[in-house]
């Protein structure tokens, strides 16, 4: 015979299961807006920023210009901008960051992930392959050229690489207020110009193969690439 549960400990758990939120990205913002206080002005620390006093909110506080303009390259060719609501405070409470990836040709942004966001990225100049890892070491790729959208899940090993001559241009968002930025470190493999050809070919081959799962293709640290 089964053993008796008692009715109320039944309704304890449907209540508690259909009542839970769930925050996909960031959790919903508990009011219309809450553009932020500059961090160098806080007075508290919260899981988030200060809000500004309503009445001295405007609608300066929605409007950013900081992805008019390219930032400067690094050494593989790429400049990567991610505003969040500590640069632009219009963000703040709504889940949403933003970024601008520009690419000299044959341009790299290295393997990088974003632990608190999944990222999605438009092209709107020139071409480009990406590709990202997942945990059971599949490797998806796609090339994209001026208008493709490509999606980049939570916490996932991911790149871009410029494959062709002219420079590219790819305005992201991502699903949190703050996404984070961990890339491999330098220290990781060697940064001569030969070696960065190197890992840019395998990449290249890599995705002419059309290979979905990677043998040796260890996450994190992406070693048959760098090795």
């Amino acid at each position: 015979m089964k053993p008796f549960v008692p009715v109320f400990f039944m309704l304890f758990f449907f209540v508690a299961f259909t009542n839970i939120q769930v925050c996909l990205g960031d959790c919903d913002n508990l009011q219309d807006t809450c553009p932020a206080v500059p961090p160098n002005k806080q007075t508290i620390f919260i899981n988030g920023l200060q809000c500004k006093n309503p009445v001295n909110v405007t609608a300066q506080d929605f409007r950013t210009t900081e992805l008019s303009k390219a930032g400067s390259t690094d050494i593989f060719g790429a400049s990567v901008k991610i505003v969040s609501a500590a640069e632009f405070s219009g963000l703040n409470t709504l889940g949403l960051s933003i970024g601008r990836t520009d690419l000299d040709g044959n341009g790299l942004v290295n393997f990088h992930y974003h632990p608190r966001a999944t990222e999605m990225i438009f092209v709107t100049k020139g071409g480009l392959l990406a590709g990202f890892v997942d945990t059971k070491n599949q490797y998806f790729q796609k090339f994209l050229k001026v208008g493709d959208v490509f999606v980049f899940p939570k916490a996932l090993f991911h790149f871009f690489l410029n494959i062709g001559f002219e420079e590219a241009t790819v305005f992201s968002v991502y699903n949190s207020q703050n996404p984070g930025f961990v890339s491999l470190s330098s220290t990781t493999f060697d940064t001569t110009l030969e070696s960065l050809d190197k890992i840019k070919k395998r990449l290249i081959s890599l995705s002419a193969s059309e290979a979905q799962h990677v043998t040796g293709f260890i996450s994190p640290e992406v070693e048959s690439i760098y090795s």
